[in-house]
């Protein structure tokens, strides 16, 4: 360990040259596709730097476990306590139902450095929130950085212990090689834990790491090599976050480039310091930047996600307006936070229940009182409250939890589960089956259903009707299976109205499922059932269309043409029941809300949805009343 930490101007300008890519991505400012790779860039910057200050402290043997997580916690705390307390007051008057409890269980992850592992079983779950709208989602990368402090120094202190006289190199490079090939894996088979996760960052920590610990026991760089090198390294980043794209397979190979890009940049400047990318890097404007570009990342985000909650237009003004406020808050911030504790000559205990144990009892509360009362009234005005039970409090899947969330196997058959008219001998004429959006739409089948049937409901989430032979192969999941077993038992009794529903534009994208499907409305049909297929609503571009009239937006309609360009699917399955099937009774709930041009989520002042594709119940019922008003009732023997 000979490498002797000093400051690095080029540093700086590369902290600076990562979050300007990160902002103008979030900005959404042309050309920057891959603008995200700026955290990339972060992570092998701080395996160099942390590397380095752990170093010097070994070399001196003044290294403390302890002193170490301090300085981490009073470096990295105070200004996140900031930044999340301003943004939960800033969302208070906006955000409702489960955005403002996901937001408050957010901050206690990210609190506790465990954002990414929030984020990752949060955003895979069927009703994962939509993720441009999350205040602190940006605290996932914060998370996997202060997991590598807590693996990396107790693996370079044993090996400064057990292993000062030996070379590491080659050991160094196959640990390296085998986390990237882990990163490549992941990203291909499980890419959602690859984004979040730690494993398949590891070597981009790795190769920060490799230059502070080997940069001078590789060839020595004069200085036109290291021009070369240098300029090459930052070509890399910039490609990168031209190139890439969201829709890339990341991080794995594709984050190689940027990444290793970073390495060479700092690998140059340990030889020669004053390439012409080092001088670049080391302009004022730069190093200011690099300087408070902590501050930067943390105050970029919370505006804008607030901006797409509210469905507020990301134009060039809002852009720069937004630019020129983070900038200032991030100077003030840190300049009289970040500064005024980081180098505060705290004890480890002092540090943790000042800005970590007490912080977290005080979000706990908050969270724990959200979830329990979600007190309106300092939030809502009072005549908008209304508006805002009708959306978050009316989920068919709370107001019917027995015929949605109950055993797989043994489902409710009870009078809790059936609707209409009373049940001759106790046995239900008609049955409504599929998953949440079958359920979604109870209200509107129960209207045309009227006194005439009595009305079994059974759904569960995620699980549309598939025939049992089918079943083992569309779901992972066995009560799934179950499920659908039980319910085609069931319907072998005796002859019912079948009413059929599930996200069908999901679902059909599998083209096995258009099998799946087919041979189940057959298999329907053999057993002598009434077959009536129930279309699904329109799907809104963003769950915040189902809260409009609570953001006072003038229009609440969606482009009627996006609706059918993402149905093209269903038209194919629907052509083929229907050459099959011409006695299967097809009703489009669609009709009663779209024009040639544009789809309405509002009738007559009230709100259809609750999220981006689910109807609330009471816009259920009314859209199912409107439909009878305008089309008369589609099914058979009914007035």
């Amino acid at each position: 360990m000979k490498t002797t930490p000093t400051y690095r101007a080029d540093i700086e300008g590369l902290r600076a040259l990562a979050v300007i890519l990160v902002i103008l991505y979030h900005y959404q400012v042309p050309g920057i596709a891959g603008g995200f790779i700026g955290v990339d860039v972060f992570f092998v910057i701080s395996g160099f730097v942390i590397t380095q200050l752990l170093q010097r402290a070994l070399e001196k043997g003044s290294f403390r476990f302890s002193d170490f997580y301090a300085r981490r916690i009073r470096r990295l705390l105070p200004l996140f306590l900031l930044v999340s307390t301003v943004t939960f007051v800033m969302i208070s008057p906006y955000y409702i139902g489960d955005a403002y409890y996901i937001f408050a269980k957010s901050w206690l992850g990210s609190l506790a450095g465990l954002s990414n592992l929030y984020y990752f079983h949060e955003l895979t779950q069927y009703f994962a929130p939509e993720t441009r709208s999350l205040s602190l989602l940006h605290t996932w990368s914060l998370a996997v950085e202060e997991q590598f402090y807590l693996i990396w120094p107790p693996v370079l202190y044993l090996a400064y212990c057990f292993g000062r006289n030996r070379s590491g190199l080659w050991p160094f490079c196959m640990a390296l090689i085998a986390a990237l090939g882990l990163s490549v894996y992941l990203a291909a088979a499980y890419p959602s834990a690859a984004f979040y996760l730690l494993p398949a960052r590891l070597f981009e920590f790795m190769l920060g790491t490799g230059v502070a610990l080997f940069g001078h026991q590789l060839p020595s760089l004069r200085r036109r090599s290291a021009e070369i090198v240098a300029a090459l390294g930052v070509a890399m980043i910039c490609a990168a976050a031209f190139l890439l794209t969201s829709q890339d397979h990341f991080p794995g190979y594709n984050a190689l480039w940027p990444t290793l890009g970073t390495a060479l940049v700092i690998y140059a400047g340990l030889h020669q310091s004053g390439t012409l990318t080092a001088r670049l890097l080391s302009l004022p404007a730069m190093v200011f930047l690099g300087g408070i570009s902590y501050s930067l990342y943390l105050w970029h985000w919370p505006p804008v996600a607030l901006m797409h909650y509210q469905l507020i237009e990301l134009t060039w003004s809002n852009r720069l307006l937004l630019m020129a406020a983070v900038l200032l808050l991030s100077w003030l911030s840190f300049r009289y936070v970040e500064n005024r504790y980081r180098h505060r000559p705290w004890s480890f205990r002092k540090s943790f229940t000042l800005f970590v144990f007490v912080p977290m009892l005080v979000v706990w509360a908050i969270q724990t009182t959200i979830r329990l009362a979600d007190d309106l009234s300092f939030r809502i005005p009072e005549e908008r409250r209304e508006l805002y039970n009708i959306i978050a409090q009316n989920n068919a899947g709370d107001l019917y939890k027995p015929c949605f969330k109950g055993d797989p196997a043994d489902f409710d058959t009870s009078e809790a589960c059936i609707v209409g008219r009373e049940p001759i001998n106790g046995e239900p004429d008609a049955i409504l089956i599929g998953d949440s959006h079958a359920l979604a739409l109870l209200g509107f089948v129960e209207q045309l259903a009227g006194n005439r049937h009595a009305l079994l409901v059974v759904t569960g989430a995620s699980t549309p009707f598939v025939i049992p032979e089918h079943s083992i192969n569309a779901f992972a999941d066995p009560e799934k299976t179950q499920r659908n077993s039980a319910l085609a038992d069931y319907l072998q009794r005796r002859p019912m109205t079948v009413f059929v529903n599930g996200w069908w534009n999901s679902y059909l994208q599998d083209e096995s499922f258009q099998g799946y499907f087919l041979d189940t409305v057959a298999w329907l049909d053999a057993q002598g059932h009434r077959v009536i297929m129930l279309e699904d609503v329109p799907e809104l571009p963003s769950s915040s269309y189902a809260e409009c009239l609570l953001k006072d937006m003038d229009d609440c309609s969606i482009d009627a043409a996006q609706v059918r360009q993402r149905q093209t699917s269903f038209d194919h399955f629907k052509q083929a029941v229907e050459h099959r099937f011409p006695d299967v009774i097809w009703i489009d709930p669609k009709k009663a809300i779209c024009g040639d041009h544009r789809c309405e989520t509002v009738l007559d002042g009230v709100p259809l949805y609750r999220d981006e594709h689910h109807l609330n119940h009471v816009g259920s019922t009314r859209l199912g009343e409107r439909y009878i008003e305008l089309f008369g009732n589609p099914l058979p023997g009914q007035p």
